[in-house]
């Protein structure tokens, strides 16, 4: 069986989730002058020349809370995640995960799944205060993956949001005739479509979420439903699972809220609007590209 290349989702690391415990070996790999840390104020990196920084231990603050990433090319990774307000006094040089994907994408795209594993564990370290049972301080444990009441002990873990994001065709497969839905949200700049996407509710299957999704805002009803693939999207805690479906029907309604305009495009009229670029298409390193050039066949023109 082969897969599909989604370029975010390779390049993993080791996580050696046994070490996390291990303060004697933490000490000695967060010391070893080959370790690698990525200092994260908040939910903010601070890159040099729009280059990512990772640096020795001995070069970053001695404050903080050390989160072991992993392992990867012979050395051991951190991330170091800091007081906010260190980026808040200089936020023209502190960027979010979202300014960095441009980067990712051209210089560093096998760095991805550290990258979102730090922000990831970074957001929920900065948005997880207090115990949710008894409103206790939290400390932070197991190498900053995991949080434990000092109140009642009770242990908080990261939490990952499961989302859909599908390409949607009708018609004949592989035909010159088949249309693929793109839709777009109003916010967004003119041309700029994308695949759709939406969170999985309570209760529900995947492929629910997928005939549920594109029928809320678009109105197209969807049948057969097969996994595509997924990808960590920390932004702030979310994993995206990529589906391929079928529509039974071309009629479109759209929401209104979350899609302002939807519409099914032919191969040749993806390409011709790409080429001209009155379409403008997701960024190159996105499951959501991914999903598109799949069904398209081939690389296309263009990305956001």
């Amino acid at each position: 069986m082969s897969f599909p290349h989604i370029e975010l989702a390779a390049h993993a690391h080791e996580r050696v989730g046994e070490r996390r415990a291990d303060e004697a070996w933490l000490d000695g790999a967060w010391a070893d002058p080959e370790a690698r840390v990525l200092v994260v104020a908040g939910t903010r990196v601070r890159p040099l020349d729009g280059i990512l920084r990772w640096v020795p231990s001995a070069q970053v603050p001695q404050t903080g809370d050390r989160v072991l990433l992993g392992e990867r090319d012979g050395r051991v990774w951190f991330a170091l995640i800091v007081d906010p307000a260190i980026a808040e006094d200089a936020p023209q040089e502190w960027v979010g995960l979202r300014a960095l994907l441009p980067h990712l994408a051209a210089d560093a795209v096998e760095q991805a799944p550290l990258v979102f594993h730090a922000f990831g564990l970074a957001e929920w370290l900065h948005a997880t205060r207090h115990c949710p049972r008894c409103g206790g301080p939290l400390e932070v444990r197991m190498a900053g993956h995991e949080l434990e009441c000092g109140s009642c002990h009770r242990r908080q873990f990261p939490r990952t949001d499961p989302a859909v994001i599908m390409a949607i065709s009708y018609g004949e497969p592989g035909s010159a005739d088949e249309q693929l839905l793109l839709g777009r949200q109003e916010s967004w700049p003119t041309g700029r479509y994308s695949t759709l996407a939406g969170f999985l509710e309570p209760g529900e299957t995947l492929e629910d979420a997928v005939r549920r999704e594109v029928a809320e805002e678009t109105g197209v009803r969807v049948g057969e439903v097969t996994y595509f693939g997924n990808q960590p999207w920390p932004l702030p805690a979310s994993l995206m699972v990529g589906f391929l479906g079928r529509a039974v029907s071309p009629e479109i309604a759209v929401d209104g809220r979350e899609i302002q305009d939807a519409r099914w495009f032919t191969r040749a009229q993806m390409r011709a609007e790409a080429e001209a670029g009155t379409l403008v298409l997701p960024g190159g390193i996105s499951i959501s590209r991914s999903l598109v050039e799949h069904w398209y066949g081939d690389t296309l023109p263009g990305s956001w």
